[in-house]
């Protein structure tokens, strides 16, 4: 039995994105399907890879950080590397995602006062 392969079309429909943008992601050099003449036909491989990319895409991954956990899958060696680098990813980004959380915070408490002193000044005009 042989691997499964896929049209462009196939796969953009499984995955549920766009012709545009596997082929984008061809042109980046991250994926590498077969070609029948003009026809690219995609392997059960490049299926996985463009998962990762969108797994990765998810979570706020840039392209750079996807193509280098990609480039970085080992399973020979079973994907040490692999997975200490995407280890390390998630530490940075959670620290990131909890940054942005404190300056919302921040915003919402700088709202709320601004919100007040407005409150305060219509309700002193209110009194003349």
């Amino acid at each position: 039995m042989s691997a499964p392969t896929y049209s462009i079309s196939e796969l953009a429909r499984e995955l549920d994105i766009t012709t545009r943008a596997i082929r984008f992601y061809e042109e980046q050099d991250m994926l590498h399907p077969e070609r029948r003449g003009q026809e690219r036909i995609y392997s059960a491989k490049d299926k996985v890879t463009l998962k990762l990319i969108l797994r990765g895409k998810r979570i706020g991954f840039s392209l750079a950080e996807c193509k280098e956990l990609i480039e970085l899958y080992d399973p020979v060696h079973g994907n040490q590397k692999q997975l200490n680098t995407f280890m390390h990813k998630i530490a940075e980004r959670r620290a990131q995602l909890e940054q942005q959380l404190l300056d919302i915070q921040q915003m919402q408490l700088e709202l709320d006062t601004a919100e007040e002193r407005c409150l305060a000044a219509l309700a002193e005009i209110r009194k003349q």
